[in-house]
């Protein structure tokens, strides 16, 4: 029942912050705002970095990291992405289902129970094991026409991929009669981490792979490798024709270790997130607050309970640590974020009434929160952030 430090989010970047707007009040509960022009903004950044001859796909799977994949994928194909990422056939067969024409990769789902439907909707699968060329094979035979596909090669992650010599490898491609191999990947495990050669492993491991084949005349048209970390810090060599940037499209890149070269690449945050203000009440000094009594009013206290909790997808470990924008100012969480509720100190924001709109992930005048600063103060990763918001939360796109 004592009273928490509360640790104020701090810029994760120099980058300024530029003014915000007041969030208008909203008729839901818990809604995000995803912004297109960002989205096509920070696709573009891409595009001026790695330039006009490598491709670019980027990855929106599970639901484009919360940002809504159907509209995500739209906007990309506007702005001329000719390939998108999915993890899954499900995900592949929604866009394609809501109109999407642009090329799929499905990249971890070759399950027996996908597998026609992947083929019935145009998606193009990862392969994985040599077991997969001869099964998608005669899968192609079956129905009689050539399907492509890309092979994913185990370079060092110890995941999802193949792991055999270049030389049986060699044999299952030729052995497949009905398939295009179009493309030759795999999947950096320590892209960031300039502390350490894993990465320089797996390039070496992978080149070897793809040499021996060229040697063999086999010469798949796409090789790719990277997804945001080795473009951000320009690490060229494992762009080849094409990449696979995710994080970056919804403006995030994270920070790299060791001695990194500066970051060639700027974006920013396509998402805000808002709650409505549920209640607004004085508590005096001593009352306990929230599940456990986590927190004991320090003095007379004015507090906001926000229509929004863990199950919307804020983090339960911002209890008492967390903070949220109330009219541009800062105003920390007190007591436990609970499953539907969360509870604010809104003392200093006097004018606060129900219906208010509060910004959980965004940004109100010079002041801003995102998800790389809610993740260190929950001791997660900015991906389990986005990506932990709820489908219940309302998408609104502007």
């Amino acid at each position: 029942m004592t009273e928490l430090p509360l640790v104020v989010p701090r810029p994760a970047d120099p980058m300024p912050i530029e003014p915000a707007a007041k969030p208008e009040p909203r008729p839901y509960r818990s809604w995000v705002e995803v912004s297109r022009g960002q989205i096509a903004a920070n696709f573009q950044a891409i595009r001026d970095v790695v330039g006009p001859e490598v491709e670019i796909m980027p990855v929106v799977k599970a639901d484009a990291y919360r940002h809504g994949a159907i509209e995500v994928s739209r906007t990309l194909e506007e702005q001329g992405a000719r390939w998108l990422a999915v993890s899954n056939t499900e995900e592949g067969v929604t866009l394609r289902d809501a109109g999407i024409r642009s090329r799929i990769l499905v990249m971890a789902d070759f399950l027996p129970f996908a597998r026609e439907a992947l083929l019935e909707h145009g998606l193009t699968p990862v392969i994985h094991s040599l077991e997969g060329l001869a099964t998608l094979n005669q899968l192609a035979l079956a129905r009689g026409q050539r399907c492509r596909c890309h092979l994913k090669i185990d370079s060092g992650m110890g995941r999802l991929g193949v792991r055999a010599d270049a030389e049986a490898i060699g044999e299952a491609i030729r052995a497949a009669k009905n398939l295009e191999v179009e493309g030759l990947m795999s999947h950096f495990a320590s892209a960031g981490n300039y502390q350490s050669s894993q990465t320089e492993d797996q390039i070496r491991t992978f080149d070897s792979v793809v040499s021996a084949l060229n040697t063999a005349g086999i010469h798949p048209n796409l090789i790719h490798l990277s997804s945001t970390i080795p473009v951000a810090y320009g690490r060229r060599q494992c762009w080849r024709g094409m990449v696979r940037p995710g994080h970056a499209i919804y403006g995030y890149v994270s920070p790299a270790r060791g001695n990194a070269p500066g970051r060639i690449l700027k974006v920013k945050p396509a998402l805000a997130w808002r709650a409505s203000v549920l209640s607004v009440k004085e508590v005096p000094a001593g009352a306990l607050i929230g599940y456990g009594g986590m927190f004991r009013a320090p003095r007379p206290m004015r507090i906001a309970v926000l229509a929004a909790g863990y199950a919307d997808g804020i983090p339960h470990r911002l209890s008492n640590r967390g903070s949220v924008i109330v009219d541009g100012k800062l105003c920390p969480i007190v007591g436990a974020v609970s499953m539907d509720l969360t509870t604010i100190d809104v003392s200093q924001s006097p004018e606060t009434q129900v219906g208010d709109p509060v910004t959980l992930l965004g940004s109100e005048g010079q002041v801003s929160i995102d998800a790389q600063q809610i993740a260190k103060l929950a001791g997660t990763i900015s991906y389990s952030v986005l990506c932990g918001i709820h489908a219940r939360v309302k998408r609104i796109y502007v």
